[in-house]
């Protein structure tokens, strides 16, 4: 009976002082740090590694300094041009102030997400959803720099913002697809006139060269029907030019007036 009561003696000592050594031993980390408060004030940030606290008095907030990984939700949107979209994004972004995230605001990590839904809205709502669709890395950039100037007191860095999806109605879809369309029968038409005019102009410069030397026409006229010899036909339909007569003696003047 003595061996138990010695025993029953001890164990309630080492089980305080089991529980004491647990909550004043804390190991963190590589990626953690840990906010120390003593008696409600704040002390310092500590780690990684083998950390001392003072049981009762002092208490430790654990943070984590990984980059995180925040997907926003799909947002409904009007852009400028009144179109209703519906867009989500995802951020990436880590605590680079451990003392400001856990001082500065109660839940950095719900505060980052209400503010990028904000953000996102409020910049997707001042372009046109053609600037959606083809400038999304210039929006990209345009809200990162935002979320980056205003999580800043809060000690965190906004390394990246990607949208990844801009969702539209079907019918918007349709008339986006006649309005390519359109654009490129206009293409087409603007490349065959300018074809067009570019063509007129050459030939208008070889006009102008031809007329200065009358002898360049006729060799220009030997030179197409070799082209057309070439070709094999059966028979060759070739206008005479009235200046050939000037080559021949005596048949200018047995021309018919």
């Amino acid at each position: 009976m003595d061996i138990f009561g010695d025993f029953a003696f001890y164990l309630m000592p080492i089980l305080i002082l089991l529980i004491v050594l647990a909550s004043a031993i804390k190991i963190l980390r590589e990626y953690e740090r840990g906010v120390i408060f003593t008696l409600g004030r704040f002390t310092g940030v500590k780690g990684p590694g083998l950390i001392l606290l003072i049981p009762f008095v002092q208490q430790m907030i654990r943070v984590d300094l990984r980059t995180l990984v925040l997907d926003v939700p799909t947002q409904d949107v009007i852009s400028r041009d009144n179109v209703s979209v519906r867009v989500n994004a995802v951020i990436y972004f880590r605590v680079i102030d451990p003392e400001r995230a856990t001082i500065q605001v109660e839940d950095f990590m719900m505060a980052t997400s209400q503010l990028s839904q904000t953000t996102l809205r409020s910049v997707l709502g001042k372009h046109d959803l053609d600037e959606m669709l083809a400038e999304r890395d210039k929006l990209n950039s345009d809200i990162q720099e935002i979320l980056d100037l205003q999580t800043d007191a809060w000690g965190i860095k906004v390394a990246n913002v990607e949208i990844k999806h801009v969702d539209i109605d079907e019918s918007m879809i349709r008339a986006i697809a006649r309005q390519a369309e359109a654009e490129r029968e206009r293409r087409a038409k603007v490349i065959n006139a300018e074809g067009e005019q570019q063509a007129a102009q050459k030939l208008f410069e070889a006009a102008e060269i031809l007329a200065k030397q009358p002898q360049a026409m006729q060799l220009r006229y030997l030179s197409t029907l070799n082209v057309i010899a070439g070709e094999k036909n059966s028979t060759i339909v070739f206008p005479f030019p009235m200046e050939f007569a000037n080559l021949v003696p005596g048949m200018k003047d047995q021309h018919p007036k």
